[in-house]
């Protein structure tokens, strides 16, 4: 009998399509710490968790039958993902269960800030009768700014057009056209800042979008700006936004997620009577339970009896057979992308992906996935995974074209990804080593042996003497311990292309102060 153990609150309807499934037998047992969890893992096929459930390093470790994860939900952050890829585990999550029940809780907090609402009632109930301390203000020809234009944030602009509002969106993978075709206008994040109302946000939590809206954000802003959070705590700066609340830049905010949770009682976005708060009730529908228990129940049921994967994150679909042969170019194929999508510049328009060699007998489709979900996942983060990568750039009117050659050029095998965005077009070249270990061999014209793997400094340079030097001893006596350098160059003494691994992080200011070295002229840290 296969075993699952539902470790966080299901609803019953998710529980029925397990207890219907005769392989199946299902335990409920919540509420466990950590250490009971890895005592009682071990005699499990599969594990259900929402975000209660922390499941580390080692209680995967000590999962000796563990074959599936399932969340019932977006987020994987309770989930060791790397850990879990690393046993062999599939990790699958529910990325759309919960859109409709977060967008309608966004526009609720956009409502209630325009008219007041929770203050009123709040001063209603004490007695009071005040109208005119709650004035409010109309959606009516208002301009709405969405940052991140994904499920959650295409339902608030359907809400939102259906009041009069204009809607700007910020997403680096959203078409000009496709924008067009929904109403809505396509743009910088800096123009949305400026001329926006209304600001929400709708984009994963990354080293990219912590703070992404901060002090310097917040001057950009027209005065009396309405600021909403519904998607992830720390995107958001919270000390620069009760500092632009409490300076009047900022009308009012309403937040639903914070970067501590609980929220603590001595927060200063409690003392401020024109902060909404809630929480953390974005998914918080009857209905939105009920979908990501059912979606949760479905995937993990039929990976388990055989019937395919759907929302993997961390691996596609493949036969056993093929997996041994493919698996080492999916893995590329994910690096490839992740490394492209920090590297270019603009929207990303068109991605033609070029497949060399004897790779090209087999279905390589399996790849394809794997370079959509790595040139995705800087941005999307977990809601992007093996399965929707590809669908997720046609929703977004990024055109995707594929070639095969079965003859051999420069590399046994290769893969080439061609990108066009509004500002630049780019080429890079991936294959494996000896060893099957992925490397990034060719940017445009330069020839190199890049190890895609943890973090980067990418360098553009002039290629003169002694910059090797300095590079290494500006990196030892700020302690950053280079693992490996390669370069590249088009012509003796013109430009070049330096990359460092380093085994430890970056900071902001060590990168500024890369730039200021002599023959340095770009510096990017790329992380896969």
């Amino acid at each position: 009998m296969i075993k699952v153990l539902v470790s966080d609150a299901l609803s019953q309807e998710g529980l029925k399509i397990f207890n219907d499934s005769k392989e199946l037998t299902v335990d409920v047992k919540t509420d466990l710490k950590p250490e009971a969890l890895k005592e009682i893992i071990k005699d499990y096929d599969a594990l259900v968790v929402r975000s209660a459930t922390k499941v580390n390093k080692d209680i995967i470790q000590a999962a000796t039958k563990l074959k599936v994860i399932g969340r019932a939900g977006v987020g994987l952050d309770n989930v060791d993902l790397e850990a879990a890829t690393a046993k062999g585990i599939i990790v699958m999550n529910t990325p759309a269960g919960n859109t409709i029940s977060t967008a309608e809780h966004t526009f609720s907090m956009i409502l209630a800030l325009s008219r007041n609402i929770a203050q009123a009632n709040a001063s209603t109930k004490k007695g009071e009768w005040k109208r005119s301390k709650f004035m409010g203000v109309e959606l009516y020809n208002k301009i709405l700014g969405i940052v991140g234009f994904g499920r959650i944030g295409s339902e608030v602009a359907k809400r939102a057009l259906s009041f009069g509002m204009r809607v700007l969106a910020f997403d680096p993978f959203l078409s000009a056209q496709v924008a067009e075709g929904l109403g809505v206008e396509s743009a910088e994040l800096k123009k949305v800042l400026q001329e926006s109302d209304y600001i929400t946000v709708h984009t994963p939590l990354t080293d990219e979008t912590r703070h992404m809206i901060s002090d310097k954000e917040f001057a950009m802003m027209k005065n009396n700006v309405r600021i909403v959070n519904c998607a992830r705590g720390g995107i958001i700066d919270e000390a620069a936004l009760v500092k632009a609340v409490k300076e009047g830049k900022v009308a009012g905010a309403a937040m639903d997620v914070f970067e501590n949770e609980p929220l603590s009682a001595e927060s200063e976005l409690l003392k401020l009577d024109n902060v909404i708060t809630t929480p953390h009730l974005g998914a918080s529908t009857e209905e939105a339970q009920v979908n990501v228990a059912i979606e949760v129940a479905e995937i993990v049921r039929d990976a388990l009896l055989g019937r395919g994967i759907r929302n993997a994150a961390n691996y596609p679909c493949l036969e056993a057979e093929v997996c041994k042969i493919l698996n080492p170019y999916i893995i590329l194929g994910e690096k490839l992308g992740m490394f492209a999508a920090q590297l270019v510049e603009g929207r990303f328009e068109e991605l033609v992906i070029n497949y060399s060699g004897q790779i090209t007998k087999y279905d390589l489709s399996s790849l394809t996935l794997a370079l959509a979900k790595g040139l995705l996942t800087p941005i999307l983060k977990e809601t992007v995974n093996f399965v929707n990568g590809v669908s997720l750039l046609k929703e977004r009117g990024i055109k995707l074209r594929e070639s095969k050659s079965a003859q051999e050029g420069e590399f046994v095998n290769l893969i080439q990804l061609e990108i066009k965005t509004d500002k630049e077009s780019k080429s890079i070249c991936g294959t494996l080593s000896s060893n099957k270990q992925p490397r990034i061999v060719k940017i445009d014209d330069y020839y190199l042996e890049l190890y895609p793997i943890g973090e980067m400094v990418f360098i553009r340079n002039w290629d003169k003497p002694g910059l090797i030097g300095s590079l290494g001893t500006f990196m030892g006596k700020n302690g950053i311990n280079i693992a490996a350098m390669t370069f590249g160059r088009d012509k003796p003494g013109g430009k070049a292309i330096s990359v460092l691994n380093v085994d430890s992080p970056v900071s902001p200011q060590i990168q500024d102060k890369i730039r200021e070295l002599e023959n340095i002229l770009t510096v990017k840290i790329i992380r896969t």
